[in-house]
């Protein structure tokens, strides 16, 4: 069988849709569609996360069922760096007194998972994090 990730749709407030189109517009992910409350960003790959305005007024809770965050890798520890620093810029908090390294996701003594964490305007969770050697 040969399946990959395809896909992911996150369903937003409307009014948050420059939000999104900011973020990951910095994080220099390609647009592939935005109108008509729908903005859609390619990955590196054949996977693309859509982001759809129009929500029910509800918010996510990331410690219940279902998705508990995003993910996104990032090439270094300073590109994680920088996007807490675009973050802060937005008015957005990092959480979990992040950025910081997390010794216990590593995957050996010389490498690092070094993390940013943050919540989106709608309430979902989102990480940036590098994997790989220490700097």
């Amino acid at each position: 069988m040969d399946t990959r990730f395809g896909h992911i749709q996150v369903n937003i407030a409307a009014a948050n849709i420059a939000f999104y189109r900011q973020l990951f517009t910095f994080l220099e992910w390609p647009v592939i569609h935005d109108g008509d409350g729908v903005l859609g960003f390619a990955g590196k790959s054949s996977d693309s996360i859509w982001f759809i305005g129009g929500a029910k007024d509800v918010r996510n809770d990331y410690d219940g069922p279902g998705v508990n965050h995003i993910g996104i890798a990032a090439g270094s520890q300073a590109d994680v760096d920088a996007v807490a620093h675009c973050l802060n810029n937005l008015g957005v908090p990092a959480l979990f007194e992040t950025p910081r390294h997390r010794p216990e996701f590593a995957s050996s003594e010389a490498d690092t998972y070094y993390q940013v964490m943050f919540e989106s305007p709608d309430g979902v969770l989102f990480e940036v994090v590098y994997t790989g050697p220490k700097a």
